[in-house]
């Protein structure tokens, strides 16, 4: 993790969050990232704002969420406070989805382990 930095350089966060710096340039292009300052030169210098919402956009896409449906969620946060109902709502039906996939994996997973026990029956 890193420390009490108030700036970041690319090289930092890609580090910290795992996305590419191609990632990153995607996400401000597009809108999930709002445009992150630059110093003198030009370069991006990411804020401790910038670190906790790519965190939570790493959560989202990790767990499956469409770039379409992350979004939807920064266009909903952005807007302010009276749209937390609706950002509930978009996180309760993703939620729904995440736990239909670990219930898929698990099933896979007994498959697999039963494959496992029947092949070392063979031996």
């Amino acid at each position: 993790m890193l420390g009490c930095v108030s700036v970041y350089t690319p090289a930092q966060v890609v580090q910290e969050t795992g996305f590419s710096i191609d990632t990153l340039r995607y996400y401000e292009k597009i809108g999930l990232l709002e445009r992150v300052d630059r110093n003198a030169a030009g370069q991006r210098r990411f804020s401790q704002e910038d670190i906790g919402w790519l965190g939570t956009l790493r959560c989202l896409r990790d767990t499956g969420m469409p770039i379409a449906q992350m979004l939807r969620f920064a266009e909903l946060v952005r807007a302010g406070d009276h749209t937390i109902p609706d950002r509930i709502k978009l996180l309760e039906e993703h939620d729904e989805q995440v736990r239909a996939q670990i219930a898929n994996l698990g099933e896979r997973q007994s498959y697999i382990s039963n494959k496992i026990s029947y092949y070392r029956s063979l031996i």
